[in-house]
């Protein structure tokens, strides 16, 4: 691997800021100092440095990145944008995927890794991860439709596991709905059994990691594993 790859990788700069670096003499490979940030290096066995401070190898990676409308959940795609083109030089690698996915109309927290247990263990059905969503609907919610999602809702061929809904109190063509399930379209498929419409859907956590205020849309950070391990955790919801 690169050396300047490395850097950006452990988030230390953006690939000119990490040349920039390089070039002061600030970096040290195994214990000598280093000029030119292409030189190739095993992260697993080199020892680098930067101000005398070791910078440790990360396997794995988590980001978060909040999803704008329009952008296809998936790695590569030869007619549309994809969720991997929106991050930016520093924090992109060839081995990154979605943990989960979002429709191209949906918006919001979205986890990319090349990290496959961790997505695996995320997007099984006995985790019971649960993902919290913002929706707007054609129609306003009604009392009747929270006792539907609580009981799981049975439709035709459709049916889903118990679910929270919870109607704005200012606007009741806005509702949150919690679900431990990731079927196709499930939001959408769980209004549409109650007679409503979704005109737009976001999710905004899954287990108790949220999505990041700061950020907008098209945006992405850097997860350490103590938060990207949240997404196991109970959101503060849910009792």
């Amino acid at each position: 691997m690169r050396l300047d790859k490395f850097l950006s990788n452990e988030n230390i700069g953006s690939r000119k800021a990490v040349g920039t670096l390089v070039r002061s003499g600030a970096v040290a490979v195994n214990g000598q100092a280093v000029r030119k940030s292409d030189i190739q290096i095993d992260p697993e066995k080199d020892e680098i440095t930067v101000n005398g401070k070791p910078v440790r190898y990360s396997a794995f990676v988590y980001i978060m990145l909040y999803k704008p409308s329009g952008v296809l959940t998936a790695t590569r795609d030869s007619r549309a944008e994809t969720v991997l083109d929106l991050l930016p030089p520093e924090l992109k690698r060839r081995d990154l995927f979605p943990a989960g996915r979002l429709d191209k109309d949906t918006t919001g927290l979205l986890v990319l890794t090349n990290d496959g247990e961790y997505a695996h263990r995320m997007l099984a059905p006995k985790s019971h991860v649960w993902k919290r969503y913002r929706a707007t609907l054609d129609l306003p919610a009604e009392e009747s439709d929270i006792a539907r999602f609580a009981a799981g809702i049975k439709s035709g061929e459709n049916e889903f596991a118990p679910a929270v809904l919870e109607i704005s109190k200012d606007d009741p063509h806005i509702a949150w709905t919690e679900i431990r399930e990731g079927k196709f379209h499930q939001v959408k498929r769980m209004f549409s059994a109650c007679g409503k419409t979704v005109t737009a859907l976001h999710r905004e956590s899954i287990g108790a990691l949220t999505l990041d205020p700061t950020l907008t849309p098209g945006e992405a950070k850097i997860l350490d594993p103590n938060a990207a391990a949240l997404v196991f955790e109970k959101p503060a919801q849910i009792i």
